[in-house]
Formats: structure tokens, sequence, C-alpha cells
């Protein structure tokens, strides 16, 4: 015989599943047996080690210009040589870093806040609100992600500032999807009408109930984006859109680099090294976190 209704709803309405309850010993240890994780996260960590202690790392100044030290090769006073000005590469290469991660902190936050409780909005509710917000995603989604970012620095401006918002914006919609997708798959479990059955409110429902089960796809989400992030910037700025001279940015110093690849590859070499050890990292963690808050993964 089933249990009584009434035994089942305290756990029915605190959203709880069996499969999901994890203790942070057991996610340590799951943690632990996926090497490509492991190999991601310490990436992730030795580079905000790097931006949060740049000018420690890097003790040499990245925008000081030594036209008697231009264009040496890497040596063990410039580790990555200087550039035509004289600047340290190493540095601008760490520093770099600080600049790469306040772009995507700041962007992923933007299209967090706005694109989450727009797809918890549309999925929850339904009808005629999930129709229009629905076709505006679509019609967003129609255009080409970078023209899009180009056409809103026109009116934001040139520059980091601009940069920001610009990415941060082109990434509503793909928080604003997932989020609606995750809360559709979620409102038609017994907990949630449960809920519905006593008289909660739609905001406690969608926040006390749903919120914290669909939290495991807005992570990842959140994760992956701060590789959509710096992949943007890098190509805002290697344009000359985004961060201006003399702030260190891997995609303007790749710019600078490319007319000197033949004779001196290492101004490109660096920078290109950085953007693709970090966008790889964080796509392995990513990848990671989305095997580890997966209910239906078999190796806990």
């Amino acid at each position: 015989m089933s249990a009584p209704v009434s035994a089942s709803l305290p756990g029915l309405l605190a959203g709880e599943r069996p499969a999901r309850r994890r203790t942070v010993r057991g996610f340590v240890q799951a943690a632990a047996r996926r090497k490509t994780f492991t190999i991601g996260v310490a990436l992730v960590l030795m580079f905000a080690f790097c931006a949060v202690f740049a000018d420690t790392v890097a003790q040499q100044s990245y925008s000081r210009v030594n036209y008697k030290a231009k264009m040496l090769s890497p040596s063990a006073e410039h580790w990555f040589g200087t550039d035509d000005q004289g600047r340290d590469s190493f540095s601008r290469v760490v520093h770099g870093t600080r600049m790469s991660f306040r772009v995507a902190l700041v962007s992923v936050l933007i299209a967090t806040l706005v694109g989450v409780p727009v797809g918890l909005f549309a999925g929850f509710f339904g009808g005629w609100a999930d129709v229009l917000i629905s076709r505006f995603l679509d019609a967003m989604f129609a255009f080409p992600v970078f023209l899009m970012a180009i056409a809103i620095l026109a009116i934001t401006g040139v520059g980091l500032q601009g940069a920001i918002i610009a990415i941060g914006l082109i990434s509503i919609p793909e928080f604003a999807r997932v989020s609606r997708s995750a809360v559709i798959a979620e409102k038609e479990n017994d907990y949630v009408l449960a809920a519905r059955a006593i008289g909660s409110s739609p905001a406690r429902i969608v926040f006390r109930q749903i919120a914290p089960n669909i939290v495991g796809p807005i992570v990842v989400l959140i994760s992956l984006g701060f590789a959509f992030a710096i992949l943007n910037e890098t190509a805002l700025s290697f344009l000359g859109l985004g961060a201006q001279p003399p702030t260190p940015s891997w995609g303007s110093d790749l710019a600078d680099g490319r007319r000197f690849l033949r004779d001196d590859p290492w101004l490109c070499v660096f920078p290109g090294l950085a953007i693709f050890l970090f966008v790889l990292a964080i796509n392995l963690t990513g990848d990671g976190l989305r095997d580890l808050l997966d209910p239906r993964d078999k190796r806990r």
C-alpha cells in the first residue's frame, strides 16, 4: 500500500528528490574521479590566482613603453619577450587574465539577472506571456551574435564598458531559453502540484519549490557563459572595439602581434595559448559540473 498523501506532502512541498540529495563529501569524491574535471578546475584556479595577484605574479609594468627593449625574444628577464613598444608581454598576458575575468563576471551577471527571471516567468505561466517572450527570443536568435554585439557597441560606444554590456545583452536569450525549458520540465512534477493544491502563491512555488531544482542547468550554463564571454571579448578587442590601449587584452595583443607573426611569433603564441587554455579549462569544468549535477548519472 502506498504511503498516505499527507505523509508525503512535506517532502513534495520542499521539492526534495532523493536522487539529488548529495553530501559535500560525496560530491568531492565524485568530482575527484573525473580527471578532466579536476584538470579544468586546476587550470581555472591557476588563472584566477593570476587575476587576483597579477601585480605580484608579473612585477614589471604592462604599459611602460621602452623602445630600447622592443621586440626582445623570451628570456629570463622577459619570459614572453617584449612587443614593438618594449612592453613586457608576460605582464600583459597576466594582467589580461584579470581583464578577462572582469568581462566574464559582469557580462554573465547581467545575463543571469535578466535572462533567468524572464525564463522562469515564461516557463511557469505559459500562455500569451510565454508566446510573446519565446517569439522575441527567436527573433534575437535569428541575428548573428557577433553582429548584434557590434550593433550594441554602436549605441553604447567602443570600449571595455560597452563590450561588457554588449556581451551581457547578447547572452540573455540563451539564459532565458535554458531556464524556461528547465521550468517547463519541473512544473508538472508532484511537489509543484501539491504546492498548488494547498494554495501556495506562484512566486513561492517558483522561487521556493522550482528554482532550487533547476540550479544544475543554470550553474552549467553560467560556467559555459564564461567561455562565451571571453571569446567574444577577445574577438571585439581584436577588431579594436573592446579594451582600448594601453589596457591589456589578449585580443588586442593578438591584433598587434599579427604584423610580426613571421619573425616574432611569440607575440601571438602566448596570448593565443592563454585564450586556448582558459576557454578549455572553463569547458572542462562546465562539462564536469553537468555530469555531477545530473541526477541520472550513475557514477556517484
